[in-house]
């Protein structure tokens, strides 16, 4: 069964690594990689760190880093190093490896610590702070499990709760060191008030650094809360902002999925910027995925865990396993999602990673 599973993976790495499918398809068999999870799928996720598209590599890098699994160090060290690499897949190369927290990478993380582009070295900066953190004994408080978001994110929320003021105040003051702003951060998003949404909304203007501005478009994705879609629209229509905040925002409000924001993603499905351009593509798909449900109830499951809504529902292992032991005719029943629009693809991919075993 381990040969079948490996065969698996396999399958799915090739739509991952075939630049002819469409970008979407390519998102969902990476997610679909990072779920599954072991060495194969990390190696078929490395072979594709040649593609030309950055908003592609970047999310590579991500999903490294959130399997948590020491063996993606090489490749993502690999990466950082690699000054041919966009700053933005960098950037998230030297996150994952805070993610990951591994005492090895440090070395790496204070070598690019003061990169010559700044989203480079803030980020090696931040997972350096991440990393020292993981070995102190704040970190090891049974508190931090009862996040209602499953990411790892680059820096881990206060263990004490604030009120919403102090933490904005933290947020937004840029004397203070970067880790503990996110910090702020993250407990704002925690907290999930309007209020607390509100303040993580003020950080998008937030001059100092475009780091910080992403990674507020970032969480307010997560946070799906309409009251920031003001916010997120003037951020990605600003053709003067930085392209990793511009698609950030995109994403976010591919998350949130209103009307307005799949007429807006629309309006930049053809921006100037390709990282723009790609991310509308993607998040008008995640906009499609957010507005086909067929449960007028939510679980948390689909809308807080993951970066990328739509494809907490791709292929587990177990899935993998029970299909190829009952067979093709069961396509249906392991592909059940809360969003049935969606059941033809994935149906489709196994019926492909069916016919690859067969």
């Amino acid at each position: 069964m381990k040969h079948v599973e490996e065969m698996a993976v396999q399958a799915v790495g090739k739509v991952l690594n075939d630049p002819s499918r469409p970008l979407k398809e390519r998102f969902r068999a990476l997610f679909t990689l990072r779920n599954l999870g072991g060495t194969c799928a990390i190696e078929n996720i490395a072979r594709c760190f040649g593609d030309p598209s950055a908003l592609l590599k970047h999310e590579l890098a991500y999903c490294l880093g959130q399997m948590k699994d020491p063996a993606a160090i090489p490749t993502l060290v690999r990466i950082l190093k690699d000054l041919k690499q966009e700053p933005i897949v960098r950037h998230e190369a030297a996150e994952a490896l805070g993610a990951i927290g591994s005492s090895e990478s440090v070395a790496v993380l204070e070598e690019f610590a003061h990169d010559s582009h700044a989203v480079v070295a803030e980020t090696c900066q931040l997972a350096l702070a991440k990393i020292a953190w993981l070995q102190s004994e704040e970190s090891k408080q049974d508190k931090f499990a009862e996040s209602p978001y499953s990411s790892i994110d680059p820096a881990p929320p206060f263990l004490k709760e604030s009120p919403v003021e102090d933490d904005k105040k933290l947020l937004l003051d840029t004397s203070k060191p970067l880790f503990e702003r996110y910090r702020a951060m993250f407990s704002l998003r925690n907290c999930g008030s309007p209020e607390a949404i509100t303040a993580l909304a003020e950080g998008l203007k937030c001059p100092s650094s475009a780091l910080f501005r992403h990674e507020i478009a970032y969480v307010l994705g997560q946070a799906q809360e309409e009251i920031s879609v003001p916010y997120l629209k003037e951020v990605l229509q600003d053709t003067d902002e930085m392209a990793m905040v511009r698609h950030e925002c995109a994403e976010a409000l591919g998350s949130i999925a209103t009307e307005e924001c799949f007429e807006l993603l629309q309006k930049y499905v053809e921006d100037a910027e390709t990282l723009v351009r790609e991310s509308c593509q993607v998040a008008l798909d995640m906009c499609e995925y957010e507005n086909s449900q067929v449960v007028s109830v939510r679980p948390t499951h689909f809308c807080r865990c993951s970066r990328k809504l739509l494809y907490e529902s791709s292929l587990t292992r177990e899935r993998i396993r029970q299909f190829f032991m009952r067979g093709p005719q069961v396509v249906l029943l392991l592909c059940i999602l809360p969003r049935m629009r969606h059941l033809l693809l994935y149906s489709t991919l196994l019926v492909r990673v069916w016919a690859t075993h067969k």
